[in-house]
């Protein structure tokens, strides 16, 4: 069955041709780990989890590589500011290299907790310092690069094709992305392939090189580290969409002015979780972390489920009645599971077929979950091939559901219906039923708080005498 993809460089779904069948060679740009990730960042990762999954579905053999960004990413991408890293480290008195480790090693945790498969090749940046000093000298041989008082950078006016993943929305895509001015760049975006270390401050991580004691830029490294491990051209590049105009952008311009050959074939990127009016991000301030999800009661395969619910390419609003209505969701599916029989049986022809359509046309999960349930529901097919066909599905949707956790159920399914009868009731701004359906659930034991992000409840807690 032929696979289709969403290509960002063509601004199309085309049909997926890998350049050496039936080998993927998929690059995905990992975490800059001076903080927890987010699950706005995790939703990012848990796409690129289910388009792996997708394309192992499918039969490839794929070589996966992530990055860990652990020196270089500055606080703007404008090449301006601190190293995330360095500052991480000053504010925990810290060393660098104990904040990297230590947030690398919670990342780590985080994407086994959601059931995404571990990339083949982990490469930290600071492990690949002589590739990116070699990477820079190939492109100041070809005339790419010039020198100014605080680095060496990248002239982009060299490139006649420069900003084309963005295309026409370069300049509107993330009115916050603006490059700032800085009077020494011969272009405004001109950006740093090497950042020089500043005369009055030690830096914990530095390195000697042709141009002087300094670190790498952020975007070098991709470009080194992609081409070291998958060769140029390789076959897909991820990302979230906040990596279009300025790190992908910049990726492709060094990778391609360096080896005259494209750097990648195809472009995914995932679309933003969105809290509020607001993408979900640290300097948003509406930072969840997936541990903050479970002291809340919720599992972290349900995050996973809600995920599920949106297109990788649309926007997913985050709220806890959503997160709860995908949890329940999936406990359900859980429940299901354990009554099936567990006796050898084929899976179902008709219903994988239609699975592998939807996973096949541009990863559409929604319609995955939604052929999904419309098996659990139907009476028509034997227990025993449902739960053979739903494991089948599962090599893809990594809901673990030949082995479901353990789950204690909080709230009750009748007080959830009551929460959804309040919500329907509040927006008819009729404010007497609403209150009336507030009084019957703290009369069964519950009570609702109401925020910003849709209403949360909790079990009330008893008097004491």
């Amino acid at each position: 069955m032929e696979l289709y993809l969403y290509n960002t460089l063509t601004r199309r779904k085309e049909k997926f041709e890998p350049l050496n069948p039936p080998h993927v060679g998929m690059y995905t740009c990992g975490p800059t780990v001076y903080n927890y990730a987010h699950i706005g960042n995790l939703r990012t990762y848990i796409f690129e989890d289910i388009l792996k999954r997708v394309l192992l579905y499918n039969g490839y053999i794929v070589k996966h590589v992530m990055n860990i960004t652990d020196v270089g990413h500055l606080t703007s991408d404008a090449d301006e500011g601190e190293d995330k890293i360095e500052r991480e480290a000053k504010k925990e008195r810290r060393t660098a290299w104990e904040i990297a480790e230590f947030y690398t090693e919670a990342f780590k945790r985080d994407i086994k907790k959601l059931n995404i498969l571990e990339p083949d090749i982990w490469c930290k940046a600071t492990d690949h310092i002589k590739d990116f000093i070699d990477l820079i000298l190939i492109l100041e041989k070809k005339g790419y690069t010039y020198k100014t008082s605080d680095g060496i950078y990248f002239d982009t006016s060299k490139v006649p094709d420069y900003g084309k993943l963005a295309g026409q929305d370069l300049e509107n895509l993330l009115p916050g992305a603006r490059v700032e001015y800085n009077p020494e760049k011969k272009n405004p975006t001109d950006f740093a392939l090497w950042k020089f270390s500043p005369k009055d401050v030690k830096r914990q991580m530095e390195w000697d090189s042709p141009w002087g004691i300094g670190f790498p830029g952020w975007h070098i490294e991709c470009s080194a580290m992609s081409t070291k491990y998958l060769g140029q051209p390789f076959d897909i590049h991820c990302g979230g969409i906040d990596h279009i105009p300025i790190h992908h952008t910049n990726e492709i311009a060094q990778s391609e002015a360096a080896y005259d050959k494209p750097m990648a074939k195809y472009w995914l990127h995932g679309e933003f979780l969105v809290m509020g009016e607001k993408r979900m991000g640290k300097s948003e301030g509406n930072f969840i972390t997936l541990s903050d999800l479970e002291e809340k009661g919720y599992h972290p395969l349900s995050y996973r489920y809600f995920c599920l619910t949106a297109h990788y390419r649309s926007p997913l609003r985050f709220t806890w009645t959503a997160l709860e209505s995908a949890q329940r969701a999936l406990f359900r599916l859980y429940e299901n599971m354990k009554r099936y029989p567990q006796e050898n049986a084929s899976y179902d022809k008709k219903y994988e077929e239609e699975f592998h359509k939807a996973i096949n046309d541009d990863l559409d999960m929604p319609k995955a979950l939604a052929i999904t349930w419309e098996l659990v529901k139907d009476d028509q097919v034997p227990p025993e091939v449902k739960r053979a066909t739903l494991l089948q599905f599962d090599k893809v949707l990594g809901l673990s559901l030949n082995n479901p956790p353990e789950i204690k159920i909080e709230i009750p399914e009748e007080i959830w219906k009551l929460v959804e009868e309040r919500e329907l009731a509040r927006k008819n701004k009729d404010w007497e039923k609403a209150d009336k359906i507030r009084e019957e659930i703290k009369n069964k034991g519950y009570i609702i708080e109401d925020t910003p992000q849709g209403p949360r409840v909790k079990k009330a807690t008893p008097l004491t005498k």
